[in-house]
């Protein structure tokens, strides 16, 4: 399910972003409070996988216990804890994908696809016409994902990620 940010989000919403190699978290703070569109995506039934897709996430599991701490209640999957979610910065006719986070177990099951339809659909709601995101070079998966949902590269910043480089995607609305 996908939905708005609640303030009570904002301790698994904090752990999933400290997957991101530059955590921002008064951004974010700011975001569920203000202007921003923060949409959450919770838990739920989840799609079988495969023995090794299995196994990777078990690794990634292992991990990143800290996030699966705060995600998971006794072991047992509840469906309103976040489990992944979207912040964007919209201004007039474009908007700014700051993040994008799913939770190491959880990808690869349609979470992102799902953040994105329905910040996209708000999004155009809103008049906006072109989005737009950063994304380290060295993230094959994220790129690819960004790919599919038709962005394309527009520039490339030396320096974006505290002296790493960046690539900036854009694509219309």
């Amino acid at each position: 399910m996908i939905r708005d940010a609640v303030e009570t989000d904002r301790p698994a919403l904090l752990a999933l972003q400290s997957l991101l190699p530059e955590p921002a978290p008064d951004a974010l703070g700011e975001a569920i409070d203000g202007p921003g569109e923060v949409l959450v995506a919770t838990g739920g039934v989840r799609k079988t996988t495969s023995s090794s897709s299995a196994a990777s996430q078990n690794a990634s599991r292992s991990e990143n216990a800290n996030v699966s701490d705060l995600l998971d209640a006794g072991g047992d999957r509840d469906c309103r804890r976040p489990i992944g979610y979207v912040f964007a910065m919209p201004s007039d006719d474009r908007a700014y994908v700051a993040e994008l986070v799913v939770a190491p177990d959880r990808r690869r099951e349609g979470v992102a696809s799902q953040l994105f339809t329905r910040l996209f659909d708000r999004l155009g709601e809103r008049g906006v016409r072109l989005v737009t995101l950063a994304v380290s070079p060295d993230n094959d998966d994220a790129r690819e994902f960004y790919e599919e949902w038709g962005f394309r590269t527009v520039d490339r910043d030396p320096e974006y990620y505290d002296g790493d480089p960046a690539l900036l995607l854009a694509r219309p609305l």
